[in-house]
């Protein structure tokens, strides 16, 4: 696709000149500095501000008239995507714990929090990468194909004849999952490096994904409204959990009743058909060339306002210079950043950055937020596996067990319900009538949500503490069922009570998820966007590792609510309920102080724009 642009000091609005040339073939026009024009295009697009390519178009229309295309081809392509996320994550901690692998269920869950952790905490690169170098639409395709080469890997090592040249020779067999018996020490996890790099390199692939892919998707529609962003939204996140009802229901069932080497192929090929779906829609796809990081000049302008010596150097040692400096410092210390105030940046950069300044604290709060909803593949999985799993009829004479990662569908299928019904009917409504809530105060609920997961994953209404009660039962009785092919002890006591705390997460991410990403989108400054956007991911990276590092704290010796060193394959001897309680202490603490947080926020942009914070819902 042809981008077109003007001379440098056209695209950047003419600085320092009133006005700015742009001269196409057969024709030579004068522009004044910030018009927006656009230009018809082979094909039907047209060019505006800043290079911006875009579908030409006359009178403003509905919300996704003229960009059903385009968003379509934006929302199947991260369909695929996470439908192949999904394929990776969803039997991780079951892949791993069986052979040849036999890691032990603390590390399989620890290696899943970094994997998610570092596929977040990437996102903010992935964003620089396209503001500064190759643009949203490229990035997104670079990052797609690292995506594929990441998981051409796991097909490799999921098959016998492959995975020995990847891992090298396997460890002796020990005796599995010796809940009741001696073990020794802790063995090195084998094939370690080759598992691990395979997940790292899908993990920078996911993460420039995910902070380019949902501000290129908004940006379809950005010049219909707000109302047509939050529309959007609503079916991005819509998008992502039908890709993940796809493969849990599908792929997750290949992989733990049939073969890993099958369950692994198909969600590589969901990459590639991403891929494509991408490269083709480009002719449809508004797209714009990069134009510098806002990354590059917020370091500079945090760096300049926390040197203020510097700044009493550039004033000199008079007096005079020192009563200026003085009469700063009761300035903002960004203002003094300003170049009216004698600082080296342009009025629009220091705002930007000062607007981040002000994001920061709500991502800063939405970490215990990640760090319990990270445990729904990992340590709600590895629950399941030790309660009553039930068989399936199959086609073929080996019986078939129920999917663990199928109770995650129940999470998915519950947004995918309520998502139409919350677009079409419930906002309608609230709006009409003036109680539609902000984005921070949605947030707020699904943290609410997300803390009665956490509790719901230790308490089950009438029956008191389900894995109090799980390990009260093993003392009694075990079941050895054999979920893939690796035997676990479990309770006699059946999956269905997990469903409560699913159910409970999946409300939160209703409330919290989608206004988070909205809110991260809508509050960021237009030329900070995908920068923002990547730090709302990047702080949901910090969340995922949090939990890796609460696994690892409470799987100490000393500690031993996670691993008591005797147990390689089951939780029998550990305390999981502990640390669910943990976490909904942590997170009910927070939901306290992001009220504070996102009050004070509020307050702060009804003064900016003049609006009493009383009005404000």
């Amino acid at each position: 696709m042809r981008t077109l642009t003007g001379r440098p000091e056209a695209r950047e609005g003419g600085a320092g000149r009133g006005e700015a040339d742009r001269t196409w073939p057969g024709c030579r026009t004068r522009l004044a500095r910030g018009a927006r024009v656009g230009y018809r295009q082979p094909g039907g697009l047209m060019e505006g501000a800043a290079g911006e390519l875009a579908p030409l178009l006359g009178a403003r229309q509905a919300a996704f008239a003229g960009r059903r295309a385009a968003c379509a081809a934006v929302l199947l392509a991260e369909l695929l995507e996470r439908a192949a996320f999904y394929g990776v994550t969803a039997n991780l901690v079951l892949f791993l714990n069986g052979a040849p692998f036999l890691w032990e269920g603390a590390q399989a869950s620890q290696a899943l929090l970094l994997f998610m952790g570092l596929a977040y905490l990437v996102s903010p690169f992935g964003g620089w990468l396209a503001d500064a170098r190759l643009g949203r639409a490229r990035a997104i395709l670079l990052s797609l194909a690292l995506y594929f080469l990441g998981m051409l890997a796991f097909p490799l090592l999921a098959a016998p004849s492959t995975s020995g040249a990847l891992c090298g020779a396997p460890r002796p067999t020990r005796v599995r999952n010796c809940s009741a018996l001696p073990c020794p020490d802790v063995p090195a996890r084998y094939c370690a490096p080759a598992a691990l790099s395979a997940l790292a390199l899908v993990g920078l692939g996911v993460g420039a994904v995910k902070a380019n892919v949902t501000p290129f998707g908004a940006d379809q529609v950005k010049d219909r409204g707000p109302e047509a962003t939050r529309r959007f939204f609503n079916w991005f996140y819509w998008s992502i959990n039908l890709g993940a009802i796809i493969s849990l229901g599908g792929i997750a069932y290949i992989q733990q009743n049939v073969s890993f080497v099958t369950g692994y192929i198909i969600p590589t090929v969901c990459v590639g058909i991403s891929f494509m779906v991408f490269l083709c829609g480009q002719k449809v796809f508004i797209t714009k060339p990069p134009d510098g990081s806002a990354f590059t000049d917020m370091f500079k302008i945090l760096a300049y306002s926390c040197h203020p010596q510097k700044r009493i150097g550039e004033h000199g040692h008079s007096s005079e210079g020192i009563g200026v400096f003085q009469q700063s410092c009761k300035q903002s210390l960004f203002d003094s950043c300003k170049m009216s105030h004698g600082g080296p940046f342009t009025e629009d950069k220091v705002e930007d950055v000062k607007a981040l300044v002000k994001i920061v604290p709500v991502f800063l709060a939405l970490i215990p937020y990640w760090t319990v909803y990270f445990q729904m593949q990992t340590t709600y999985f590895l629950q399941s596996l030790h309660l009553k799993i039930p068989k399936i009829s199959s086609i073929t004479t080996i019986h078939h067990t129920f999917p663990a990662a199928w109770l995650t569908m129940f999470d998915a299928v519950l947004i995918l319900l309520l998502i139409p019904l919350k677009d079409k009917v419930v906002d309608p409504i609230l709006k009409r009538n003036g109680l539609l809530p902000s984005s921070l105060k949605r947030i707020a609920v699904g943290m609410f949500f997300v803390m009665c997961s956490a509790f719901a994953a230790a308490y089950v209404l009438i029956l008191g503490i389900l894995e109090s009660k799980r390990l009260n039962l093993v003392k009694e009785k075990t079941i050895n069922q054999t979920i893939g092919n690796v035997t676990y002890f479990a309770a006699d006591l059946p999956i269905w009570w997990q469903v409560p705390q699913y159910v409970l997460i999946g409300i939160s991410e209703i409330f919290a998820s989608i206004a988070g990403l909205e809110f991260a989108y809508s509050a960021a400054p237009k030329t900070m966007q995908s920068a923002i956007m990547g730090l709302f991911f990047f702080f949901s990276g910090v969340g995922s590792f949090v939990g890796s590092g609460l696994l690892a704290l409470v799987s100490i010796k000393a500690i031993g609510w996670m691993s008591n060193h005797t147990d390689f394959g089951n939780i029998n001897g550990c305390y999981l309920n502990y640390y669910f309680f943990l976490l909904a202490a942590i997170q009910g603490a927070t939901l306290l102080l992001f009220l504070v947080v996102s009050m004070k926020y509020d307050r702060q942009r009804s003064r900016a724009n003049g609006v009493p914070a009383s009005r404000r819902t």
